[in-house]
């Protein structure tokens, strides 16, 4: 297996959407990434989305349809980035991540097509940044029981507290490691959040990654971004985005 097929299962869904919308503009480097995902551009994941559907606007985002759906970012919710909506990537696992310890698997689970397996339904969105070119943006709004929400923040704040070290998860027979699992200083609103930094590491091929999970009564918001351009650069999930998705949510519901 190539670095690119296992940096699929490593890397947050939908980044190759966001890939699509941010290679628009050349890197600073003269390089643009690599549009199947390369090594080098270290992008893609469960659920990801093609870049040629983002670039082309085949995967533009519903208008109306459920509530959910309409909690959405959308194009035109925020000026300097693109938003598309998934398709799935056909070079992508399916399912959730596993992990090889059980205190680490809620951190393995955001990583795949839902926030964990007892969402009841994700609506998600590949962003990219024409302001900070390469930052790569994949964001998810789910719908559970308030309890269930409740319940994946306290494990995600756990694991993130148990997990420092690290830890090795797998997909299909797609496999690859987490390192330098830090909390994360992060300020959203919501009813509460969790936000940390952490390392995807396969066959030699890195990249930081930040993500920052927040609960609004009975929706969860998943936001995870890294650097497609220089995938060892610290990476952000942008203040602006957070705060609109999370204003979408606070509306719609």
């Amino acid at each position: 297996m190539n670095a690119r097929a296992t940096m699929v299962a490593l890397v947050p869904a939908l980044l190759l959407a966001a890939v699509g919308c941010s290679s628009t503009t050349t890197p600073a480097t003269g390089k643009a990434p690599d549009p199947k995902g390369s090594a080098g551009s270290t992008s893609g994941a469960s659920g990801a989305a093609a870049p040629s559907a983002a670039a082309s606007g085949a995967a533009a985002p519903k208008t109306g349809g459920s509530a959910l759906e309409r909690s959405a970012l959308a194009p035109g919710d925020l000026a300097g980035y693109q938003i598309s909506a998934q398709g799935k990537n056909p070079n992508a696992p399916d399912g959730q991540p596993q992990a090889d310890k059980k205190a680490c698997q809620p951190l393995a689970d955001i990583m795949g097509d839902e926030p964990d397996p007892s969402a009841r339904e994700t609506v998600s969105r590949g962003i990219g940044s024409q302001k900070q070119i390469g930052l790569a943006v994949s964001a998810s709004v789910s719908s559970y029981s308030e309890s269930d929400a409740k319940a994946l923040i306290a494990r995600l704040k756990a694991a993130v507290a148990a997990c420092g070290t690290g830890f090795s998860a797998k997909v299909e027979k797609q496999s690859g490691s987490y390192r330098e699992v830090k909390a994360a200083a992060y300020r959203t609103g919501g009813d509460e959040s969790v936000s940390w930094t952490m390392t995807a590491a396969a066959e030699g091929v890195s990249a930081q990654v930040h993500l920052v999970v927040v609960r609004e009564g009975d929706t969860v918001v998943r936001l995870m971004a890294l650097n497609v351009a220089a995938a060892q650069q610290k990476a952000q999930v942008p203040q602006e985005v957070a705060d609109k998705q999370v204003e979408k949510v606070q509306k719609a519901g």
